[in-house]
């Protein structure tokens, strides 16, 4: 990616104690991408490296073509336009909702520094907070606090938003419960953020792009699909393997129940409530759910058997393989995971540049935009 212009470039290289750090990546200046690893990689520190709180010489970092560090010019934290929301709400006890928000908020439009306004009005909106605005942080329930500290973060007018395990303190439920306002923040505004989290459900429900970090290094930076489906990284290898689609609502069957949403590639029936043509959804295939098939199956309950070419096919252990397959003819198509036997492989006579017939059993779909139910659904497609 060379348009610095519309990106974030970020390099941090150097020892803090014996943790040794060398991080750097490209990714668009737009969106959530998602900062993904297990606990100890460095993805903290590198929040901390873009938010000015750790100083690396020789490092760099620039957003949309402003520089914030290099090796002559290095910005401290205050003189960064950032919105930083930490694992822990943080919220001020003496100030109520509404004070909380306001704190830090530009006091004249002129101290705004991303060009462009994000409006009081409009985060209580996005954040469902108007009825907590009179109410102590005392007498919140810890989902509600971090509402109430997301949205102080956007009033501080940030060219950046960052975001180190947001959810982590929360329950299962309660994370059920934010996601779709963090979702919202994420179609109707235009703010980029980097979502740290080492739980990859978050990331696949949220991200549009992918930064993958092991001991302190940059293993992997893309779309996220691409990431997913890499079959030389760790996530196509492990046991939860998936891939995410952003997919386009069709139509609605309102007889059987049964949504139909467009793919690069291919279309997709999936069983889910009511839901209007032309919106945008989060689909989640995982490998487990794919099957192969030489021939198109004549009579079968499985509602997607999906015209596929193999792209590639990896040796997990002694049984097992993960086939990486393109969607239509092969030439553009989204790219799916499958898991499957050796013995399966073997049997069939299957080989890279192969056209297959891919057999998806479930689909998950996750809410709409703005659709405060809880759970994405996984629902069988058979």
């Amino acid at each position: 990616m060379r348009d610095l212009a519309n990106s974030i470039n970020a390099q941090f290289r150097g020892q803090l104690g014996r943790f040794r750090l060398d991080a750097a990546f490209t990714v668009p200046a737009t969106g959530i991408t998602g900062l993904f690893g297990p606990s100890g990689c460095g993805k903290s520190t590198v929040l901390r490296c873009i938010a000015g709180l750790q100083q690396l010489p020789g490092s760099r970092f620039s957003i949309a073509g402003d520089t914030w560090q290099d090796e002559s010019l290095f910005r401290k934290a205050h003189q960064r336009p950032i919105g930083y929301v930490f694992q822990e709400a943080s919220l001020f006890q003496h100030l109520s909702v509404k004070g909380n928000l306001l704190y830090g908020a530009p006091r004249h439009p002129a101290e705004q520094s991303n060009g462009q306004s994000i409006g009081f009005d409009e985060v209580l909106e996005l954040l469902g907070l108007v009825p907590l605005l009179d109410r102590s942080p005392r007498h919140l329930s810890g989902g509600e606090r971090q509402r109430v500290a997301i949205g102080r973060a956007l009033l501080s007018q940030p060219k950046l938003l960052l975001m180190d395990e947001p959810l982590s303190a929360l329950d299962r439920l309660t994370k059920d419960d934010i996601l779709p306002f963090l979702e919202r923040l994420h179609e109707r505004l235009s703010l980029p953020v980097i979502y740290v989290s080492h739980d990859i459900t978050e990331i696949e429900r949220l991200a549009d792009h992918l930064v993958l970090m092991r001991a302190g290094e940059v293993i992997a930076s893309g779309p996220l699909t691409q990431v997913q489906s890499d079959p030389t990284l760790p996530l196509a290898a492990s046991r939860e393997a998936a891939v995410n689609f952003d997919a386009i609502v069709q139509r609605y069957d309102s007889n059987y129940g049964l949504v139909t949403l467009q793919l690069e590639g291919a279309e997709l029936l999936v069983p889910a409530p009511p839901v209007a043509a032309g919106e945008r959804r989060r689909v989640r295939i995982a490998a487990g759910d794919v099957s192969l098939a030489r021939q198109l199956p004549q009579q079968s309950t499985i509602l997607n058997a999906l015209p596929t070419k193999i792209v590639s096919a990896t040796p997990l252990n002694a049984s097992e393989m993960v086939v990486v397959l393109a969607l239509g003819d092969g030439t553009g198509g989204a790219r799916l995971l499958a898991r499957v036997t050796r013995r399966s492989w073997d049997h069939l006579q299957l080989a890279t540049g192969q056209q297959v017939i891919a057999q998806v059993k479930g689909v998950a779909l996750a809410p709409g935009r703005g659709d405060r139910s809880r759970d994405p659904s996984h629902s069988p497609t058979a």
